[in-house]
C-alpha cells in the first residue's frame, strides 16, 4: 500500500469535500440546527442532534481514513449509506440538480457515491 497511489487525487478530493461538509457546522451551530430543525422535525426526535453529530463526525473520520488510506472500504460503505439516506430523506424531493435546473438535488451525492465506489474498487469488479 502506497498512500500516493493511483487513487490519491480522488481520495484527496473526496476528503476535502467531506471535511468542508462537516467542519464548519461544528463551529457555526449548523450541525445542531440540522439535527434540531430538520431531523427532529421529520421523525428522528429526540435523537436528531445526536444523529446529525454522528453523521458529521463520520464524515470527518472517513476523510482521515481516505487520506491515510486505512479502513477505506469501511469508511466508504458508511459514507455511502449516509449519502443514500441523504438522497432519500432530503435530496430526492428536490430533484436531480444541485444548482441550475433545481436546488439541493441528488446529483452531488450520486457523484460522491460513485467516487467512493471507484476508490473502493480501483481495478473495477474483476474476478480473480
Amino acid at each position: 500500500m502506497k498512500i500516493f497511489n493511483g487513487t490519491f487525487f480522488l481520495r484527496l478530493a473526496v476528503s476535502v469535500i467531506l471535511l468542508a461538509h462537516s467542519i464548519p457546522g461544528m463551529f457555526n451551530n449548523g450541525i445542531s440546527d440540522f439535527g434540531n430543525l430538520y431531523l427532529n422535525q421529520i421523525g428522528f426526535a429526540p435523537f436528531g442532534e445526536f444523529l446529525a453529530w454522528t453523521i458529521k463526525l463520520s464524515h470527518l473520520l472517513a476523510a482521515i481514513c481516505l487520506l491515510i488510506e486505512k479502513y477505506v472500504k469501511l469508511a466508504s460503505i458508511i459514507t455511502i449509506f449516509i449519502l443514500v439516506a441523504g438522497i432519500v430523506l432530503i435530496h430526492y424531493k428536490e430533484g436531480w440538480f444541485v444548482v441550475g435546473g433545481g436546488r439541493n438535488g441528488a446529483e452531488f451525492n450520486f457523484l460522491l457515491i460513485f467516487a467512493l465506489l471507484t476508490i473502493m474498487f480501483p481495478n473495477g469488479l474483476r474476478k480473480k
